[in-house]
C-alpha cells in the first residue's frame, strides 16, 4: 500500500475501507467550506458514500491508474490528495486535493503537494504535473506558486459549481523545471 512519511508529524496513506467513518466525518464537518469550491459534497450525506469513494480509489490504485490518499497531521485525518488518474503515454497527470476545516494555515498541503510532486517524477518517472484551480479560489492556487508550478492559462467556465460556471487557471510543472 502507498505510504510516505514528510515529517514527524504529517504521513500520506493509501485510503483504505477502515478510513471511511474518520473520512466521512471530516467531510460532513467541513462541509460548509468545502461546498465553496468542490462539487461533489452533495453526493456524500453517509459514511457509505465515503466507503464508496474509497472503493473507487481502490480501484483506482490496483489499475496503477493514480492514487487517493488521506494526509494524517499528528495522527488524524486532515484532508485527501491524490491523482486524477495518470496518462502513461504522456507521462502526465494532474493533483487534486482538499483540507477540512481546522486543519488550514499549517503548510500541510504544500508539504503534501511536494511530496506527491516528488513522487510522481522520482517513483512514477512522469514528466508533467497540472493543478487546476477556480480562478476565485486564492488559497487554493497559491499552492501550486509556491511550489514552481507555471500558471499556463485561464479556461473559461471549466467547473459547473452548483449553480454556476466557473472558470480554472492551469498550472503545469515539468520534470527539467521542479525545484
Amino acid at each position: 500500500m502507498f505510504s510516505y512519511k514528510i515529517d514527524e508529524n504529517i504521513e500520506l496513506r493509501l485510503l483504505e475501507h477502515g478510513h471511511a467513518e474518520q473520512l466521512f466525518q471530516l467531510t460532513n464537518q467541513s462541509r460548509e467550506s468545502l461546498r465553496e469550491w468542490l462539487p461533489w459534497l452533495d453526493f456524500t450525506w453517509t459514511v457509505a458514500d465515503s466507503r464508496s469513494f474509497i472503493s473507487g480509489t481502490l480501484q483506482q490504485f490496483s489499475r496503477n491508474d493514480g492514487f487517493q490518499a488521506g494526509i494524517w497531521y499528528k495522527g488524524e485525518l486532515a484532508g485527501v490528495i491524490g491523482l486524477h488518474g495518470i496518462n502513461w503515454s504522456n507521462k502526465s497527470t494532474s493533483i487534486g486535493y482538499w483540507l477540512g476545516t481546522g486543519f488550514e494555515g499549517k503548510g500541510l498541503m504544500t508539504k503534501a503537494c511536494r511530496a506527491v510532486v516528488d513522487y510522481c517524477f522520482n517513483e512514477l518517472e512522469l514528466n508533467r504535473i497540472e493543478i487546476r484551480t477556480a480562478t476565485e479560489n486564492v488559497k487554493s492556487a497559491a499552492i501550486p506558486q509556491r511550489l514552481g508550478f507555471k500558471q499556463e492559462g485561464r479556461l473559461q467556465q471549466a467547473e459547473w459549481l452548483y449553480d454556476k460556471f466557473v472558470d480554472h487557471y492551469v498550472f503545469g510543472l515539468v520534470k527539467e523545471d521542479q525545484q
